[in-house]
């Protein structure tokens, strides 16, 4: 199991999520405690989330713009108001250079000391957090942090710009097959829900949303030996330093 860098020697955290939303489903509880303990947490959101939603009178465009305000609202239930989108088409993300290159330019610009993004491995044993976008840029994300990143000679066009190289030390994976690490959430549990809330268009459908979360992460915080009761999210730790 990877040694896990205490929050107290964390300054800076930047997230990584293919869609609006993604944050606050895997990991909201989490950064809520992370921000509540004076850690800076910026979003960085790969799409716009224009293929979501269930309401055909809505054009795409109106869509994006709608998840995009969804998504500021939702970090800022959490603390987070530093949130960043890169565009890219819903559904058609694929790990490639220039998106390695856009996440490198963003940790050279937030500097952070953790990183949390999604898993690049399909979970078979619960579809949903394996969408190709997720794998997709959990993967990039990941050769960004190394080797991109960190290497002065990759991407010289972010030293041009005045982005100087950036180590980050430790790696949070979220929706992943082999979690190595919990977090208890259950008093930040309440800011999550209303994270999720936040995102009208993708939950307004679920007759219950606490319920279903509650159920999520109370077998996460079963696996963690948790005490009956407790709720919380589950990660894979990867060293990077």
């Amino acid at each position: 199991m990877t040694a896990v860098i205490d929050d107290r020697d964390i300054e800076r955290a930047l997230v990584v999520t293919a869609h609006p939303d993604d944050a606050d489903f895997g990991a909201a509880g989490t950064i809520a405690g992370w921000t509540e303990r004076g850690i800076r947490v910026t979003y960085l959101v790969v799409t716009d989330g224009d293929a979501g939603g269930f309401d055909d009178g809505i054009t795409r465009e109106q869509m994006a713009e709608l998840r995009r305000a969804e998504q500021r609202a939702a970090a800022a239930e959490v603390g987070v108001t530093d949130v960043r989108f890169l565009g890219y088409p819903d559904g058609r993300v694929e790990a490639t250079l220039e998106l390695r290159r856009d996440i490198a330019r963003v940790i050279r610009q937030v500097r952070p000391d953790r990183v949390l993004t999604q898993s690049p491995e399909r979970d078979y044993r619960r579809i949903h957090p394996s969408h190709p976008d997720h794998r997709a840029v959990g993967s990039a994300a990941l050769d960004a942090v190394y080797p991109d990143a960190r290497n002065p000679y990759a991407f010289p066009e972010l030293r041009e710009e005045g982005l100087d190289p950036w180590t980050v030390r430790e790696v949070w994976l979220s929706g992943g097959p082999q979690d190595d690490h919990y977090v208890d959430v259950t008093e930040t549990f309440p800011r999550k829900v209303a994270a999720l809330r936040s995102h009208a268009s993708q939950v307004g459908h679920i007759e219950d949303l606490e319920g279903m979360l509650r159920g999520w992460l109370t077998a996460n915080a079963r696996a963690a030996g948790l005490p009956e009761g407790r709720l919380a999210e589950g990660f894979q730790v990867v060293a990077t330093v």
